[in-house]
């Protein structure tokens, strides 16, 4: 019996590895979730960077651990430059016909805290689709 739970226990834990994109690199900008393509691509407005890996993470990143398994980028703009459009995650599922406090999937992780506000252009995709037997957002940050 215990062989049997251990082989479901080995294959959930790879399954739910599987889904997570891991070749998103997530980034943070004024405590909000954006990735490393996006500030790529916005360079001219920022002032700096500076990658962390998980065991590193400074006390006011530590709320975004769940995401830094590949790293996390502190990004800080120049000075009197606008911040990119942003919206919370409790907004996105509203306007996706979802109670508010539905986490969402984003690249796999799962984003529990919809308050979070995440920046408008990486959310590529957005789908509703069943997690957990819920129905949640499930955002990726590629176009296809």
């Amino acid at each position: 019996m215990k062989k049997i739970l251990y082989s479901l226990f080995i294959f959930a834990s790879a399954t739910l590895f599987a889904q997570k994109n891991t070749k998103v690199k997530f980034a943070v900008l004024e405590d909000m979730v954006g990735t490393t393509t996006l500030f790529e691509r916005q360079k001219e407005y920022v002032k700096s960077t500076q990658a962390y890996k998980i065991a590193n993470l400074p006390q006011k990143l530590k709320k975004f651990s769940f995401i830094a398994e590949q790293g996390l980028t502190e990004v800080k703009y120049k000075n009197n430059v606008g911040l990119p459009d942003n919206v919370s995650l409790a907004q996105i599922n509203e306007q996706n016909n979802l109670p508010k406090d539905t986490p969402a999937i984003i690249e796999g992780y799962e984003f529990k805290d919809t308050n979070m506000r995440i920046y408008a252009e990486i959310a590529q995709q957005v789908e509703v689709r069943e997690y957990n037997g819920v129905k949640s957002l499930f955002i990726t940050t590629t176009a296809k």
